[in-house]
């Protein structure tokens, strides 16, 4: 009975381990995705109102805060060079590796809000025909 005892408590910690995981992936994902989402809108807004295109203006600035996306995704990103050294000098790799999912998971959040912006754009051309 003991030994189940064992086994059952090392699976909860095992569970909670893969669901900070993956509560952090979808979070990093969401935020980098929002803040594209986000920013384009807004954009796109203050373009209607200063008579410019929106459509260029939501592009070119969904292009340009990808990088900006990320970071806020990541929050404190000088946190994660500190994860990231850690794991280097003190043979840490299970941190290097998450750090870098976050880091490919805020990545990709981002230029899929581009791509879809890029798609509201393709949408519109082809409603205009």
């Amino acid at each position: 009975m003991d030994m189940l005892t064992y086994l059952i408590k090392r699976m909860v910690r095992l569970v909670m381990r893969v669901s900070v995981l993956y509560t952090s992936i979808v979070h990093n994902f969401c935020v980098s995705f929002g803040v594209i989402l986000g920013a384009s809108l807004f954009s796109g807004i203050g373009a209607i109102l200063t008579n410019k295109p929106p459509m260029k203006s939501m592009i070119d600035i969904a292009g340009s805060i990808k990088i900006w996306a990320m970071a806020i995704a990541l929050g404190d990103t000088f946190s994660s060079y500190a994860v990231i050294e850690k794991g280097l000098f003190s043979g840490e790799f299970k941190s290097i590796a998450k750090q870098g999912i976050y880091v490919l998971t805020a990545l990709v959040g981002a230029n899929l809000g581009y791509s879809f912006i890029k798609l509201l754009e393709r949408c519109g051309q082809l409603w205009n025909k």
